[in-house]
C-alpha cells in the first residue's frame, strides 16, 4: 500500500517545465501534471523522475531516491497502469511556489493478471508543494 501511494504521489503532483512561448504557472503546473500522467502509465520512471527536486522530502520521511525505486519496484508489478486525476485546489502563495490537491484514480493489472478482470484500484487524495527551481518547477513536498 505504501508503494502505492508513494507513486500516485509523484504521478500526480509533479510540476511544470516551460514548453516554449510565454505561459502561466499554472498552465505550466497543469501541463506537467498530464505529462507525468502520460508518463506513468507507460511506466517511464525516467520520465517521473525528471521533475522530482533533487531535495524532495514528503511528509513520510521519503527522498527522491526512495521514491524512484518505489516506482520501479511497482513498475515490475504492474504491467499495466491507468490514472485519472482531477485537480481539486491549484494555489500560488508565492511566484515561484505552487500548492495543489489533486484526486488520483488508479486501476493497475499484474503481469500474472495480463488475461484476467484481477485488477487494483485505488482513489487517493494528495496534497503537494511545487517550487521554481532554476526556472523549472519541481515537486519538493508531498502529503498523502
Amino acid at each position: 500500500m505504501l508503494v502505492r501511494c508513494a507513486l500516485l504521489v509523484v504521478f500526480s503532483l509533479l510540476a511544470a517545465t516551460g514548453c516554449g512561448g510565454r505561459t502561466t504557472p499554472e498552465a505550466e503546473v497543469r501541463s506537467l501534471i498530464e505529462r507525468v500522467e502520460r508518463a506513468a502509465q507507460e511506466r517511464d520512471a525516467r520520465g517521473v523522475l525528471a521533475e522530482i527536486s533533487p531535495v524532495y522530502r514528503d511528509a513520510y520521511g521519503h527522498s527522491r531516491e526512495d521514491v524512484a525505486r518505489l516506482l520501479r519496484g511497482y513498475f515490475l508489478a504492474n504491467q499495466s497502469i491507468s490514472l485519472l486525476t482531477r485537480i481539486e485546489a491549484l494555489d500560488f502563495p508565492a511566484d515561484d511556489e505552487a500548492r495543489v490537491t489533486v484526486l488520483v484514480a488508479m486501476l493497475g493489472r499484474g503481469a500474472d493478471a495480463a488475461h484476467a478482470w484481477d485488477m487494483n484500484a485505488d482513489l487517493h487524495r494528495f496534497e503537494a508543494t511545487i517550487v521554481r527551481e532554476g526556472g523549472k518547477w519541481q515537486i519538493t513536498w508531498a502529503r498523502w
